[in-house]
Protein backbone atom coordinates (compact mmCIF):
# COMPACT_ATOMS: atom_id res chain seq x y z
CA UNK A 1 0.00 0.00 0.00
CA UNK A 2 1.33 3.14 -1.02
CA UNK A 3 -0.14 6.81 1.11
CA UNK A 4 0.36 8.89 -1.62
CA UNK A 5 -1.99 10.22 -3.96
CA UNK A 6 -0.35 11.06 -7.24
CA UNK A 7 -2.80 13.97 -8.51
CA UNK A 8 -4.45 15.92 -6.12
CA UNK A 9 -6.07 18.07 -8.48
CA UNK A 10 -8.20 14.99 -8.87
CA UNK A 11 -10.10 15.52 -5.37
CA UNK A 12 -13.28 16.63 -5.52
CA UNK A 13 -14.89 18.73 -3.11
CA UNK A 14 -18.09 20.43 -2.83
CA UNK A 15 -21.08 21.57 -0.49
CA UNK A 16 -24.50 19.47 -0.27
CA UNK A 17 -27.82 21.27 0.86
CA UNK A 18 -29.80 19.71 4.18
CA UNK A 19 -32.07 20.77 6.16
CA UNK A 20 -31.09 23.99 7.53
CA UNK A 21 -27.57 23.94 6.19
CA UNK A 22 -24.96 22.24 4.50
CA UNK A 23 -22.55 19.66 4.28
CA UNK A 24 -18.87 19.99 3.37
CA UNK A 25 -17.53 17.35 1.23
CA UNK A 26 -14.04 15.63 -0.37
CA UNK A 27 -13.68 13.09 -2.37
CA UNK A 28 -11.24 11.01 -5.27
CA UNK A 29 -10.97 7.92 -7.05
CA UNK A 30 -13.29 5.58 -8.68
CA UNK A 31 -14.42 1.69 -8.07
CA UNK A 32 -17.08 0.94 -4.60
CA UNK A 33 -17.31 3.72 -2.83
CA UNK A 34 -16.07 3.51 1.05
CA UNK A 35 -16.96 7.01 3.17
CA UNK A 36 -14.70 7.84 5.94
CA UNK A 37 -16.81 9.59 9.38
CA UNK A 38 -14.74 11.43 11.40
CA UNK A 39 -14.94 11.42 15.61
CA UNK A 40 -17.16 13.94 17.41
CA UNK A 41 -14.93 17.40 18.04
CA UNK A 42 -12.98 16.38 14.95
CA UNK A 43 -13.29 17.15 11.44
CA UNK A 44 -12.43 14.90 7.98
CA UNK A 45 -8.79 15.58 7.80
CA UNK A 46 -8.19 13.17 11.06
CA UNK A 47 -8.78 10.30 7.76
CA UNK A 48 -5.79 11.87 5.85
CA UNK A 49 -3.42 9.04 6.14
CA UNK A 50 -6.09 6.45 4.92
CA UNK A 51 -8.08 8.56 2.69
CA UNK A 52 -4.48 8.60 0.54
CA UNK A 53 -4.42 5.05 0.41
CA UNK A 54 -7.89 4.05 -0.34
CA UNK A 55 -7.72 6.48 -3.72
CA UNK A 56 -4.88 4.21 -4.23
CA UNK A 57 -6.53 0.99 -3.84
CA UNK A 58 -9.10 1.56 -6.38
CA UNK A 59 -11.81 2.83 -4.13
CA UNK A 60 -14.18 5.89 -3.99
CA UNK A 61 -12.96 7.53 -1.14
CA UNK A 62 -15.67 10.03 0.22
CA UNK A 63 -15.17 12.10 3.51
CA UNK A 64 -17.11 14.59 5.24
CA UNK A 65 -17.65 16.97 7.53
CA UNK A 66 -20.50 16.36 9.99
CA UNK A 67 -22.79 19.34 10.87
CA UNK A 68 -21.70 21.21 13.66
CA UNK A 69 -17.70 20.45 12.85
CA UNK A 70 -15.29 21.45 10.13
CA UNK A 71 -16.37 23.45 7.01
CA UNK A 72 -19.93 21.90 7.44
CA UNK A 73 -22.44 23.94 8.54
CA UNK A 74 -23.58 24.62 12.57
CA UNK A 75 -26.51 23.17 13.90
CA UNK A 76 -29.75 25.29 14.06
CA UNK A 77 -32.14 22.47 15.33
CA UNK A 78 -32.91 18.84 15.59
CA UNK A 79 -31.26 16.54 13.11
CA UNK A 80 -30.04 12.98 12.41
CA UNK A 81 -26.43 12.01 11.05
CA UNK A 82 -27.50 9.01 9.44
CA UNK A 83 -29.82 11.35 7.65
CA UNK A 84 -27.14 14.17 6.56
CA UNK A 85 -25.32 10.36 5.23
CA UNK A 86 -28.22 9.20 2.99
CA UNK A 87 -28.23 12.91 1.63
CA UNK A 88 -25.09 13.22 0.91
CA UNK A 89 -24.68 9.53 -1.22
CA UNK A 90 -27.93 10.76 -3.16
CA UNK A 91 -26.23 13.66 -4.29
CA UNK A 92 -22.98 12.00 -5.26
CA UNK A 93 -25.09 9.43 -6.90
CA UNK A 94 -23.75 6.59 -4.56
CA UNK A 95 -26.36 3.51 -4.38
CA UNK A 96 -24.37 2.24 -1.22
CA UNK A 97 -21.32 2.18 0.28
CA UNK A 98 -18.82 0.93 3.33
CA UNK A 99 -18.72 2.88 6.16
CA UNK A 100 -16.11 3.62 8.38
CA UNK A 101 -15.70 5.45 11.67
CA UNK A 102 -14.35 6.20 14.43
CA UNK A 103 -16.12 6.97 17.53
CA UNK A 104 -18.51 9.19 16.87
CA UNK A 105 -18.63 8.52 13.45
CA UNK A 106 -18.71 4.63 14.19
CA UNK A 107 -22.01 5.45 15.80
CA UNK A 108 -23.47 7.55 13.01
CA UNK A 109 -22.60 4.43 10.74
CA UNK A 110 -24.31 1.78 13.49
CA UNK A 111 -27.35 4.08 13.03
CA UNK A 112 -27.11 4.62 9.21
CA UNK A 113 -26.84 0.77 8.93
CA UNK A 114 -30.20 0.37 10.92
CA UNK A 115 -32.44 3.43 9.48
CA UNK A 116 -31.25 3.58 5.77
CA UNK A 117 -30.06 -0.60 5.71
CA UNK A 118 -29.96 -0.60 1.41
CA UNK A 119 -27.23 2.17 1.84
CA UNK A 120 -24.82 0.36 3.72
CA UNK A 121 -22.46 -2.18 2.01
CA UNK A 122 -20.12 -3.31 5.20
CA UNK A 123 -19.01 -1.64 8.25
CA UNK A 124 -15.60 -0.92 10.00
CA UNK A 125 -16.25 0.42 13.24
CA UNK A 126 -13.01 1.94 15.23
CA UNK A 127 -13.50 2.83 18.82
CA UNK A 128 -17.05 2.52 18.71
CA UNK A 129 -19.72 4.71 19.97
CA UNK A 130 -22.91 2.96 20.42
CA UNK A 131 -26.77 5.28 20.30
CA UNK A 132 -28.65 3.94 23.32
CA UNK A 133 -25.57 3.12 25.28
CA UNK A 134 -24.99 5.09 28.33
CA UNK A 135 -21.19 5.88 29.42
CA UNK A 136 -20.35 4.81 32.77
CA UNK A 137 -16.36 4.78 33.23
CA UNK A 138 -16.29 7.15 36.26
CA UNK A 139 -12.96 8.60 34.41
CA UNK A 140 -15.49 9.85 31.35
CA UNK A 141 -17.93 10.58 33.93
CA UNK A 142 -15.93 13.05 35.64
CA UNK A 143 -13.94 14.56 32.62
CA UNK A 144 -17.96 15.42 31.19
CA UNK A 145 -18.11 16.88 33.99
CA UNK A 146 -15.62 19.17 33.90
CA UNK A 147 -16.39 20.18 29.77
CA UNK A 148 -19.90 21.26 31.12
CA UNK A 149 -18.77 23.60 33.83
CA UNK A 150 -16.04 25.00 30.96
CA UNK A 151 -19.10 26.20 28.93
CA UNK A 152 -19.37 29.81 29.39
CA UNK A 153 -16.53 30.37 31.41
CA UNK A 154 -13.72 33.03 30.44
CA UNK A 155 -11.08 30.27 29.06
CA UNK A 156 -13.93 27.24 28.32
CA UNK A 157 -12.96 26.43 25.21
CA UNK A 158 -9.20 25.62 26.08
CA UNK A 159 -10.76 23.51 29.16
CA UNK A 160 -13.27 22.15 27.37
CA UNK A 161 -10.58 21.32 24.50
CA UNK A 162 -8.06 19.98 27.27
CA UNK A 163 -10.51 17.22 28.79
CA UNK A 164 -11.61 16.10 25.44
CA UNK A 165 -8.13 15.05 24.65
CA UNK A 166 -7.78 13.40 28.57
CA UNK A 167 -11.13 11.65 27.51
CA UNK A 168 -10.58 10.29 23.96
CA UNK A 169 -6.21 11.11 23.05
CA UNK A 170 -4.75 10.47 25.96
CA UNK A 171 -7.21 8.14 27.90
CA UNK A 172 -7.96 6.26 31.19
CA UNK A 173 -4.51 4.62 31.41
CA UNK A 174 -1.85 6.88 30.59
CA UNK A 175 -0.57 11.10 31.06
CA UNK A 176 -0.29 13.27 29.02
CA UNK A 177 3.07 12.80 28.44
CA UNK A 178 3.10 9.60 27.48
CA UNK A 179 1.14 10.61 24.00
CA UNK A 180 2.83 11.64 21.16
CA UNK A 181 3.03 15.30 21.45
CA UNK A 182 2.66 16.29 17.37
CA UNK A 183 -0.65 13.93 17.43
CA UNK A 184 -2.23 15.71 20.71
CA UNK A 185 -1.10 19.69 19.20
CA UNK A 186 -2.77 17.85 15.48
CA UNK A 187 -6.03 17.33 17.22
CA UNK A 188 -6.26 19.92 19.75
CA UNK A 189 -6.02 22.35 16.79
CA UNK A 190 -9.16 20.63 15.33
CA UNK A 191 -10.94 20.52 18.64
CA UNK A 192 -10.19 23.78 19.31
CA UNK A 193 -11.27 25.15 15.69
CA UNK A 194 -14.42 22.86 16.21
CA UNK A 195 -15.29 24.95 19.52
CA UNK A 196 -15.00 28.05 18.36
CA UNK A 197 -16.52 27.93 15.02
CA UNK A 198 -19.48 26.12 16.10
CA UNK A 199 -20.13 27.48 19.42
CA UNK A 200 -23.53 28.91 18.49
CA UNK A 201 -24.62 25.43 17.86
CA UNK A 202 -23.91 23.97 21.36
CA UNK A 203 -27.62 23.17 22.66
CA UNK A 204 -29.15 24.85 19.51
CA UNK A 205 -30.82 21.23 18.76
CA UNK A 206 -31.09 17.72 19.21
CA UNK A 207 -29.30 14.69 18.01
CA UNK A 208 -32.09 12.12 16.73
CA UNK A 209 -30.44 8.49 16.41
CA UNK A 210 -31.91 4.93 16.42
CA UNK A 211 -30.63 3.85 19.78
CA UNK A 212 -28.36 1.02 18.13
CA UNK A 213 -27.63 -0.59 21.29
CA UNK A 214 -30.81 -2.76 21.15
CA UNK A 215 -31.09 -3.62 17.86
CA UNK A 216 -27.65 -4.62 17.17
CA UNK A 217 -28.56 -8.01 16.01
CA UNK A 218 -30.75 -6.56 12.93
CA UNK A 219 -27.66 -6.14 11.09
CA UNK A 220 -26.93 -7.88 8.48
CA UNK A 221 -23.66 -6.94 6.29
CA UNK A 222 -19.73 -7.96 7.12
CA UNK A 223 -18.53 -5.95 10.10
CA UNK A 224 -14.94 -5.72 11.83
CA UNK A 225 -14.50 -3.56 15.12
CA UNK A 226 -11.38 -2.37 16.04
CA UNK A 227 -10.04 -1.07 19.66
CA UNK A 228 -7.34 0.23 21.24
CA UNK A 229 -5.83 -1.50 24.29
CA UNK A 230 -5.76 1.81 25.90
CA UNK A 231 -9.25 2.97 26.19
CA UNK A 232 -11.88 3.30 28.09
CA UNK A 233 -13.45 0.80 29.30
CA UNK A 234 -16.70 2.03 27.90
CA UNK A 235 -15.49 1.65 24.33
CA UNK A 236 -13.74 -1.87 24.98
CA UNK A 237 -17.27 -3.13 26.21
CA UNK A 238 -18.98 -1.26 22.91
CA UNK A 239 -16.78 -4.03 20.63
CA UNK A 240 -17.52 -6.47 22.59
CA UNK A 241 -20.80 -5.94 22.30
CA UNK A 242 -21.04 -5.39 18.67
CA UNK A 243 -18.51 -8.25 18.17
CA UNK A 244 -21.55 -10.47 20.23
CA UNK A 245 -24.81 -9.35 18.77
CA UNK A 246 -23.96 -8.68 14.88
CA UNK A 247 -23.92 -11.69 12.68
CA UNK A 248 -20.41 -12.79 11.84
CA UNK A 249 -18.84 -9.71 13.22
CA UNK A 250 -15.18 -9.96 14.08
CA UNK A 251 -13.31 -8.03 16.59
CA UNK A 252 -9.63 -6.95 16.18
CA UNK A 253 -7.68 -5.28 19.28
CA UNK A 254 -5.10 -2.98 18.38
CA UNK A 255 -1.66 -2.64 20.83
CA UNK A 256 -0.34 0.96 21.99
CA UNK A 257 -3.55 2.37 20.99
CA UNK A 258 -6.01 4.96 22.30
CA UNK A 259 -9.48 5.48 21.01
CA UNK A 260 -7.75 7.32 17.57
CA UNK A 261 -6.49 3.76 16.51
CA UNK A 262 -5.97 5.02 12.89
CA UNK A 263 -3.76 7.39 14.25
CA UNK A 264 -1.62 5.30 16.80
CA UNK A 265 -1.00 2.57 15.33
CA UNK A 266 -1.66 3.24 11.81
CA UNK A 267 0.44 0.28 10.17
CA UNK A 268 -2.02 -2.20 11.85
CA UNK A 269 -5.43 -0.56 11.42
CA UNK A 270 -4.10 0.06 7.86
CA UNK A 271 -3.13 -3.53 6.97
CA UNK A 272 -6.16 -4.46 9.37
CA UNK A 273 -8.97 -2.36 7.19
CA UNK A 274 -7.23 -2.79 3.27
CA UNK A 275 -7.74 -6.64 4.33
CA UNK A 276 -11.19 -6.56 5.30
CA UNK A 277 -11.85 -4.15 2.59
CA UNK A 278 -10.27 -6.27 0.10
CA UNK A 279 -12.43 -9.23 1.67
CA UNK A 280 -15.62 -7.98 0.53
CA UNK A 281 -17.70 -9.05 -2.75
CA UNK A 282 -19.00 -5.76 -4.18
Amino acid sequence: MTHVISDWSEIDNGIVPIDDGELFYETAGSGPAVVLLHGGMLDQHMWDEQFAWLVNSGLRAIRYDFRGHGLSSSVTGDYAHHDDLRVLLDALDVPSAVLVGLSHGSRVALDAALAHPDRVTALALASPGVSGRAFTDPFLLEHIREQVAAIGEADGVERYVEHFLRMWVDGPHREPSAVHPGLRERLRASAEANAEVHADGLGAGMPLEVGAAERLSEIRVPTVVFDGDLDSGDISANAHAITLAVPGARRVRIPGAGHMVNLENTALFDQELHGFLSSLRY
